[in-house]
């Protein structure tokens, strides 16, 4: 198989969700939350970390657990699961790491020496007099922190608000002292929640969760997910704690909005919830993000895209590719996994756009990207489900000479694979399938045009493929 810049940029059984990005000393570090595989919940696993060298964004390594469920004192017996987490590097030099357990409302952090070793347990975020943020009367629960670390001040923007709850007023950001813990500037809020976004400029993106800050040149940049969940959305401002402008969406995971190659209404993907944050990484930047699989809301994998800054500092909508860290297309020959697809859709346009895993995306009538075996089986990734006018997307390639392509399938299927560079594109040839118990290839001549092409593979038949593969020779 290739080993470039590729979505998703870890291995296809490891699911890192909600993704924060850094650069610490010549490597980019990402930390999340950890989905299990065919797990019936978010965030089942303990924290894990992936790292890689700037220079070689394709040579991702695994740093293990850096720690564990049981490890904070609120959660003994590993009832609660480790929410979406953020790091950051505290005045001391050391590096912080800021998480929400499941069942309760306040934030606890975890310190370590390097950016990937054993974290352990520091204590909870409270007020001067002791009391934890999150238990004051009138205080809101916390939720999924980000966090940003200025000088002797560290900046905590948290926050969750489903629509119509009229009990969320949206993200606020609390003021941190040196230590990392005591609160020296009380929640403010930067970004409404549905209820009270009138006037304000978010309306029809409210926020909803999931804020990460990152500071550009003079400017904070806000992203956070919005009421429409499969967006994540930016604001801006000049001050970290206030005047926050809603700006737009920075990516969406089923590629709602844009119009680059479809109708900007038609989801080319299984939308659900979505978190992440920018990074700049050798002089580009990258909006990292996640992606739904296994056909529910629990099996979340990291994807990232790079993105562009206007002269105004706005960032255009990207779309989703295949090649995320490669800066481009990928090299047009030779295998590349079938788990790489960004577009997978069937004609129905049934596609799930919202939610917690409930939606027509659920069945066996719909393709998903899965595994075998269980969860942390190294097992290589594939999509299920592949029934009549199912559509797998691929982009994009730097194609040269290419005349016959190769499909690895197996399953119940009687039918034809058709070849496309456009989803909604001509045929340039058919690959014909048949019943098989292991996986087998299939092989034909088909003529793909030079230059930079995405490649579409819709199945046309009876009963359902499974995709492991194509070959570009």
């Amino acid at each position: 198989m290739k080993k470039q810049g590729l979505n998703p940029y870890l291995p296809s059984w490891e699911y890192v969700p909600d993704s924060e990005p850094y650069v610490f000393d010549g490597r980019v570090y990402v930390y999340g939350s950890h989905d299990r595989f065919n797990g019936h919940v978010f965030c089942l696993n303990d924290y894990v970390c992936w790292s890689a060298p700037v220079n070689d964004l394709g040579n991702w390594r695994s740093e293990g657990v850096i720690y564990r469920k049981t490890d904070d004192p609120l959660n003994p017996d590993a009832s609660m699961c480790l929410y979406a987490p953020d790091v950051t590097s505290g005045p001391d030099g050391r590096y912080y790491l800021y998480y929400v357990l499941d069942k309760v409302p306040v934030v606890s952090v975890a310190v370590c020496d390097t950016p990937a070793g054993q974290y352990e347990f520091y204590g909870y975020v409270t007020y001067a007099d002791g009391t934890r943020l999150g238990e004051r009367d009138g205080d809101e629960p916390q939720f999924d922190p980000g966090v940003l670390t200025e000088g002797e001040h560290t900046y905590l923007y948290t926050g969750f608000c489903a629509p119509g709850d009229q009990s969320r007023h949206g993200a606020m950001v609390t003021v941190l002292g040196p230590d990392m813990l005591t609160i020296v500037e009380e929640p403010v809020f930067v970004a409404p929640s549905q209820p009270y976004s009138e006037g304000s400029g978010f309306e029809g993106h409210e926020f909803f969760e999931a804020p990460s800050i990152r500071k550009r040149g003079d400017i904070y940049y806000l992203v956070y997910s919005s009421i429409v969940m499969h967006e994540l959305c930016y604001a801006t401002s000049t001050f970290p704690n206030k005047g926050f402008e809603y700006q737009g969406v920075i990516v969406s995971n089923c590629d709602l909005h844009i119009d680059a190659y479809k109708p900007a209404d038609k989801p080319m993907y299984y939308g659900g919830n979505n978190h992440g944050s920018v990074v700049e990484i050798n002089g580009d930047w990258y909006i990292f993000y996640h992606r739904h699989t296994n056909g529910d809301a629990f099996n979340r994998q990291g994807c990232v895209e790079k993105i562009s800054f206007e002269e105004d500092g706005s960032i255009p909508q990207v779309e989703m590719t295949s090649f995320g860290l490669n800066g481009g297309p990928l090299e047009g020959k030779g295998e590349y996994s079938a788990y790489l697809a960004c577009n997978l859709f069937t004609k129905d346009d049934q596609l799930y756009t919202g939610g917690f895993g409930q939606g027509a995306w659920l069945d066996s009538r719909f393709p998903k990207i899965t595994q075998d075996g269980r969860d942390g089986d190294e097992e290589a990734g594939y999509i299920a489900n592949m029934v009549e006018s199912a559509t797998a997307g691929f982009k994009y390639f730097d194609c040269n000479g290419i005349r016959q392509v190769t499909i690895k399938v197996r399953g119940y299927c009687n039918g034809v694979f058709e070849v496309k560079t456009a989803w909604d594109g001509p045929v340039l040839g058919v690959i014909p399938v048949h019943f098989t118990n292991d996986w087998k290839k299939y092989t034909a001549e088909i003529t793909v045009p030079d230059g930079r092409q995405a490649l579409y593979f819709t199945y046309r038949g009876a009963g359902g493929a499974s995709l492991a593969s194509f070959t570009l020779e």
